[in-house]
C-alpha cells in the first residue's frame, strides 16, 4: 500500500505543501478558516501520519516533555501530572512519565534516557540528590523545573507548597479546640527531603509559638507500613497524644490502619489532620478534616515555567513558587474540655 505523503494532502486540499506544513506546525495566522478545514478533512480522508522524526530534526524539537516523579502512589503526583499533561496538550506537546521510586540511581538513569530521547524540557519531582546532574543541566540552560521538592545547591525553578504554613495551619486548628498533646506523624526525617523537613520545622515552630511542649514524644517517624506498630508503642504511654498531624496521604493511611486495628474512637479519643485532600475524606466516618494542596495550579505553573524557559526571549532568573494550603474542614471535633462542636470564630 502506497504511503500517503504531504504532497497527497496538499493536492487533495488544493493548497501548497508549505501551507500543509504550516498547518501541521500550528502556524495558522496566514491561512483562512476554510483552508484549515480543507487540510484537516484531507488528512482525515487520506489517513495521513506526519513523519515525527523528520519534523523534529528539521525543527530541532521533539515536542516532548520528560516528567520524573518520585512516587506514582501519591495523590499529589497524579493530580499534578494531570495538570502538566493538560497544559502540554494545549501546546501540542506530549509527556513522557518516569517513576524513580525515590531512588537517586534510577532517577539519574531516567534523566539520561530522556535526554537521549531529546526531550525539550524536564519537570522533576526530585529525590533531593543528584546535585551534579541537575547543576550541569542548569549550566547548559536546559529547561528544568522541580516540583514539590528542591535540590540543595541547584538554582532552578521550583514549584511547591508553603509547607511551614501548612504545619502552622494544622497546629492552629488543633489549638483552637484546646488540644495541646499534638504529635506529628511523618516518614523518616532526612535532610535532603525538603517538604518533609519544612513541615517538621513548621510544626515545631508552631508548637513553640504557643508554648506547647516539643520533644521526642511529639514526633512519630516511620515508613507508612511500619506506622501502626510505632503508633501502638506511643499510645501505650501515659501521656499519649490526643491529636495527630499526618504530613501526607500515605502517612495518613498508616494512621488510619492504626485506628482500625486498635479501635480508637475518632474524634472522642483522637483528632487527626493531614496534608493532601484525599478523595475518601468526606465519606470516611467521621469525615476527615484535611489541608489541601492546590495541585492543579502547581502542575499548570510547572508546565508554564518549562515552556517559558524554552522560549529564551522570555526566560528569567530561577524562581521558587510557593502555593498556599487550604483547610478543608469536614467534621465535628472534641474540644479539650470534652465538649463537642465546631470551632468558634474567636478561637481562631
Amino acid at each position: 500500500m502506497k504511503k500517503v505523503t504531504m504532497a497527497d494532502v496538499a493536492k487533495l486540499a488544493n493548497v501548497s505543501k508549505s501551507t500543509v506544513s504550516q498547518y501541521l506546525n500550528k502556524r495558522y495566522e496566514y491561512m483562512s478558516e476554510e483552508t484549515r478545514k480543507r487540510i484537516a478533512q484531507a488528512i482525515e480522508e487520506l489517513g495521513y501520519q506526519p513523519n515525527v522524526i523528520a519534523r523534529s530534526l528539521k525543527q530541532k524539537t521533539t515536542a516532548t516533555i520528560g516528567v520524573i516523579v518520585f512516587n506514582m502512589l501519591h495523590m499529589l503526583t497524579t493530580q499534578v501530572l494531570h495538570a502538566i499533561e493538560e497544559e502540554c496538550q494545549k501546546r501540542g506537546f506530549q509527556v513522557i512519565v518516569c517513576n524513580s521510586g525515590d531512588d537517586p540511581e534510577k532517577e539519574k538513569k531516567y534523566v539520561d534516557m530522556l535526554l537521549a530521547k531529546q526531550v525539550d524540557g524536564l519537570i522533576v519531582f526530585p529525590t533531593g540528590k543528584n546535585e551534579e546532574v541537575y547543576r550541569r543541566l542548569v549550566e547548559e540552560r536546559f529547561p528544568l523545573v522541580f516540583v514539590d521538592r528542591m535540590v540543595p545547591g541547584v538554582e532552578a525553578d521550583s514549584v511547591l507548597l508553603d509547607n511551614a504554613g501548612a504545619a502552622e495551619m494544622a497546629v492552629q486548628y488543633f489549638a483552637s479546640y484546646g488540644y495541646e498533646r499534638i504529635a506529628i506523624v511523618t516518614p523518616p526525617l532526612v535532610p535532603y527531603n525538603v517538604p518533609r523537613m519544612e513541615r517538621f520545622e513548621g510544626f515545631r515552630a508552631a508548637m513553640e509559638k504557643r508554648g506547647f511542649e516539643v520533644g521526642d514524644q511529639n514526633v512519630i517517624a516511620a515508613e507508612p507500613a511500619a506506622l501502626p506498630g510505632e503508633l501502638k508503642k506511643r499510645f501505650m504511654e501515659s501521656e499519649r497524644p490526643n491529636a495527630l498531624f499526618a504530613i501526607n496521604d500515605l502517612t495518613l493511611m498508616g494512621v488510619l490502619r492504626f485506628v482500625k486495628e486498635t479501635g480508637i474512637r475518632m474524634p472522642d479519643e483522637l483528632a487527626i489532620i493531614n496534608i493532601d485532600d484525599v478523595p475518601f475524606a468526606d465519606i470516611y466516618t467521621p469525615a476527615l478534616t484535611t489541608i489541601a494542596q492546590p495541585t492543579f495550579a502547581m502542575g499548570k505553573k510547572a508546565a508554564e515555567r518549562v515552556f517559558e524557559q524554552m522560549d529564551s526571549n522570555h526566560a528569567d532568573s530561577p524562581r521558587v513558587f510557593r502555593f498556599s494550603p487550604a483547610l478543608v474542614e469536614r467534621t465535628w471535633i472534641k474540644r479539650g474540655n470534652g465538649k463537642e462542636g465546631r470551632r468558634n470564630d474567636e478561637d481562631s
